[in-house]
C-alpha cells in the first residue's frame, strides 16, 4: 500500500518514513506543494499525509485543488495548527482526518487504517480472485487456510493487480508503484518481480494467472 507523505520538516519526515516502512507501507515523500502535486498526478496513492505549513503554498490550498480536480484520495492532515477553527477549516476543505503535532506514530497508523476502512469506494478489506484472498489491511494473501509468503514488493504488485483484476495494468504504472517515480531499476526489474509472483501464485494453487500483454503491461484473472 503506497502512501504520499507531504512534509517539509526533514527530521520529522525521515522518522515518519522509517516508522511507516516498518509497518509495511511504501512511502513517497514530497517536501513541498509542487512535489506533492507532481506525485499526485503521476501515481495513485492509498492515502495522503499532508502538512499544512509548506514552504511554497498552504496545504489547504493543495487539498482544495485536489478535491476540485475530483480526486477522492483519502487525506489526513498533519499539522501544528491545533485550534478548533483550524480543525474545522481542514475538514471543510476535504480532509478525512486531522491530527495535531506532536502525535504518536501508533495513533497515526490506527487513523490511517480507520480512514481506509471508511473508504468503501476505494478499498474493500478483502479482495478475491480465483482461490486467492488478499486482506488489504494486514496485507496478507491466503489460498484457503494456507498463507502465501511474499516479499514486500511482491505484495505491492499483487495488490496493484488485484485492484484492477480483469484489466490491463500498464507496465509504467507497475514501475512507478513498485519503485517510485525517481526509483533506479534495471531494464528487467518489473519482469523479475512478475515472474516471482507468478511462480508463487502457481505453486500455491491460487487459481489465478498473470498474463503479459506484450508492449502494454500485465493482467491478472482467474485461471
Amino acid at each position: 500500500m503506497r502512501i504520499l507523505l507531504v512534509e517539509d520538516d526533514a527530521a520529522l519526515a525521515e522518522a515518519l518514513v522509517a516508522a511507516l516502512l516498518r509497518r509495511g507501507f511504501a512511502i513517497d515523500h514530497a517536501r513541498n506543494a509542487d512535489e506533492a502535486e507532481a506525485y499526485l498526478s503521476a501515481l495513485r496513492h492509498a492515502i495522503v499525509l499532508l502538512d499544512l505549513g509548506l514552504p511554497d503554498d498552504d496545504g489547504l490550498a493543495v487539498l482544495g485543488r485536489l478535491r476540485r480536480a475530483g480526486n477522492a484520495c483519502p487525506v489526513i492532515v498533519l499539522t501544528a495548527r491545533g485550534t478548533v477553527d483550524a480543525r474545522i477549516a481542514g475538514l471543510h476543505a476535504g480532509a478525512d482526518d486531522y491530527l495535531v503535532k506532536p502525535f504518536d506514530v501508533d495513533e497515526l497508523h490506527a487513523r490511517i487504517l480507520a480512514v481506509l476502512r471508511r473508504q468503501a469506494g476505494y478499498i474493500g478489506r478483502s479482495m478475491r480472485c480465483g482461490a486467492l484472498a488478499f486482506d488489504s489491511e494486514t496485507r496478507v494473501a491466503h489460498v484457503g487456510d494456507d498463507r502465501l509468503t511474499l516479499s514486500a514488493r511482491e505484495t505491492e504488485l499483487l495488490e496493484l493487480l488485484l485492484r484492477r483484476a480483469g484489466n490491463v495494468v500498464a507496465k509504467r504504472l507497475v514501475e512507478d508503484q513498485l519503485f517510485g517515480v525517481d526509483g533506479e531499476l534495471g531494464s528487467n526489474a518489473v519482469e523479475v518481480y512478475v515472474h516471482r509472483l507468478r511462480k508463487r501464485l502457481d505453486d500455491g494453487g491460487s487459481g489465478v494467472r498473470i498474463e503479459t500483454v506484450r508492449g502494454v503491461g500485465y493482467l491478472l484473472r482467474a485461471a
